[in-house]
């Protein structure tokens, strides 16, 4: 496991109501420094938008807990995912997120250098991410959540560790 968050470029699509229309947004880029240098990140990795467990448990409750977070010193909680800008905005929407950043990953590559790209080709899915949650301060990763089993074409989806409460539990007994 890396001691750093991997230095990538996420593309993102940032609202901008000067383009007007029913569709105000643009791509922006979004580096890894901008997201974690100087800054307490919880991170929560899955395997994609709108899949079950990933939409009635694991954002929710991330959802839920913001305060909790913020209360021990978090300055934010991002949720990434082998899905694209457009998909993890619709995402959001559906979900009425509005604390935790849903950052797309869109190509894999901060998974990949995580070690966190798994083949979920027997579900149709392509490469995802396994579940697993991170506490990061100014790009060092301190702990690493990640579920057992880790595979390619797992069978199971394992939601045991990477838990907003596990997270939460971690932080408050530092």
């Amino acid at each position: 496991m890396r001691n750093r968050v991997p230095s990538v470029t996420f593309k993102t699509r940032v609202r901008n109501d000067a383009l007007g229309g029913p569709n105000p947004f643009e791509w922006k880029d979004l580096t890894s420094d901008e997201i974690f240098k100087g800054k307490n990140v919880v991170v929560f990795s899955l395997p994609g938008a709108f899949t079950p467990t990933c939409s009635t448990s694991h954002l929710p409750r991330y959802e839920e807990l913001y305060a909790d977070f913020k209360a021990q010193g978090v300055d934010a909680v991002a949720c990434i995912s082998v899905n694209d800008a457009f998909v993890m905005y619709q995402w959001g929407k559906s979900q009425d997120a509005k604390n935790v950043f849903l950052l797309p990953d869109g190509n894999g590559e901060f998974t990949r250098e995580m070690g966190m790209l798994v083949d979920k080709h027997n579900l149709g899915f392509g490469p995802r991410s396994w579940r697993y949650s991170m506490y990061v301060e100014d790009g060092e990763i301190k702990q690493v959540f990640s579920e057992a089993g880790f595979s390619d074409n797992c069978p199971t989806d394992p939601f045991e560790v990477s838990d907003a409460e596990t997270m939460l539990n971690y932080l408050k007994n530092r």
